[in-house]
C-alpha cells in the first residue's frame, strides 16, 4: 500500500537530526541543550504492523555520549485522521545509538517492541492558502501514557509540533499522585532546529510499500 500525501509530509519533517542549541544558549535556567534523532525505520522490519516508522533517542548536547529515551513512533492513519502511536523496546540498551548508525535498526523484528498502552496521539494540520505549515499531536482524550522503567511505572504526557525546518516537543514526566510536571517541557515546549535532513528515507519506504 502506499500512503497519503499528508502522512508522508508529516514523515517527512520529522526525520532528522534536531538541537534545540539556541533555545538552551537563550534560556539555559530552563531547558538543556538536547539533541533529538528520528530516524525512518525500513519498510521491512515492521511492515506487518503498517504505517511509517520512526526511531527516536536523544542525547545531551554537552554529554553527546549520554544517550536515552529510546523508543518508536508510528505514524498511520485512521478513517482518514492521523495518529502518532508510541512503542517501547523490550531491551532498549540494543538500540543505543541507532539514530547515528542506522545500520543496527536492520535487526530490528516485531518480537522486540511493545505497544504503550494509552499512549496514543491524535495529530491535527495547520494550513496557510492551502498548504500544510506544521502538523500539532496530543494524547487523545481521557488517554493516560505511562511505561515501566527501572521496575517502576512512569507517565508520561507526549505532544509535539512538526514543521519542515523545526519539531517542537511538548514531552514531560507526570507525578501521577499530584499530576504535576516533574521534567520535560514544564516551561513550554523544547525548540528544536533540524541540523540534518532524514526525509529522502521516508520516500525510499513509500516506494517499497507501494509494491
Amino acid at each position: 500500500m502506499s500512503y497519503s500525501n499528508n502522512l508522508l509530509t508529516l514523515a517527512k519533517w520529522m526525520a532528522g537530526e534536531f538541537s534545540n542549541q539556541a533555545q538552551a544558549s537563550a534560556e539555559p535556567v530552563w531547558y538543556v541543550n538536547l539533541r533529538l534523532w528520528q530516524r525512518p525505520i525500513p519498510a521491512t522490519s515492521l511492515g506487518a504492523l503498517g504505517g511509517v516508522f520512526l526511531f527516536a533517542e536523544q542525547a545531551s548536547g554537552l554529554n553527546p555520549e549520554n544517550i536515552y529515551r529510546q523508543r518508536l513512533i508510528q505514524l498511520s492513519e485512521v478513517n482518514g485522521a492521523l495518529r502518532a502511536n508510541y512503542y517501547a523496546f523490550k531491551q532498549p540498551q540494543d538500540w543505543i545509538g541507532a539514530g547515528q548508525n542506522p545500520e543496527l535498526l536492520s535487526k530490528l523484528k516485531i518480537e522486540h517492541i511493545e505497544a504503550l498502552p494509552g499512549c496514543t496521539l491524535g495529530i491535527s494540520i495547520a494550513q496557510i492558502a492551502g498548504q500544510i505549515r506544521s502538523f500539532a499531536a496530543e494524547l487523545l482524550p481521557g488517554s493516560k501514557c505511562c511505561f515501566r522503567y527501572q521496575g517502576e511505572t512512569k507517565q508520561v504526557m507526549l505532544g509535539f509540533e512538526a514543521a519542515a525546518d523545526y519539531f517542537k516537543s511538548f514531552d514531560r514526566g507526570i507525578n501521577p499522585d499530584t499530576g504535576a510536571a516533574i521534567w520535560g517541557a514544564i516551561m513550554g515546549p523544547y525548540h528544536l532546529i533540524k541540523q540534518q535532513d532524514y526525509g529522502s528515507e521516508i520516500a525510499e519506504i513509500n516506494q517499497a510499500a507501494s509494491f
